[in-house]
C-alpha cells in the first residue's frame, strides 16, 4: 500500500509564502488540450499538484509562490498566456487547518 516516503519541506523556510489553488477552464476539450496542459504543469515548478475535475473547471492546480507578485506572474504571464487556457480562477490559502497527507483508513 505504501507508494513512497516523501520528505515534507517547510514552505515558509524555503521562502514560499503564498499557497493558492487555481481553477482552469480550457478553450476546448480535446486530447491535444490535455497533452498541452500536462506539458505546462510539468514545466512549472510552482505547480506542485494538479487534478482534472468535473464541474465548471477542467483542472485545479495547487501552487506555491514566493509572494503575490510571483503568483500574479504565474497567472498573467504563464497561465492566461497559454493558448489552451480560457479562464483562470485563483484562491489564495489563508491557513492550512489540516494536514493533507493522511488517508482515511478503514477500520
Amino acid at each position: 500500500f505504501i507508494t513512497g516516503t516523501p520528505c515534507r519541506l517547510d514552505p515558509d523556510k524555503l521562502g514560499l509564502t503564498v499557497q493558492a489553488f487555481i481553477q482552469i477552464e480550457t478553450l476546448a476539450h480535446a486530447k491535444g488540450t490535455h497533452i498541452a496542459i500536462k506539458r505546462l504543469v510539468a514545466t512549472q515548478p510552482e505547480i506542485v499538484a494538479a487534478w482534472t475535475l468535473t464541474g465548471d473547471a477542467d483542472y485545479i492546480f495547487r501552487v506555491f509562490c514566493t509572494d503575490l507578485s510571483a503568483l500574479n506572474r504565474l497567472v498573467q504571464d504563464v497561465l492566461l498566456a497559454h493558448p489552451a487556457i480560457g479562464r483562470v480562477h485563483s484562491q489564495i490559502v489563508m491557513d492550512q487547518v489540516k494536514d493533507d497527507t493522511a488517508l482515511p483508513l478503514p477500520g
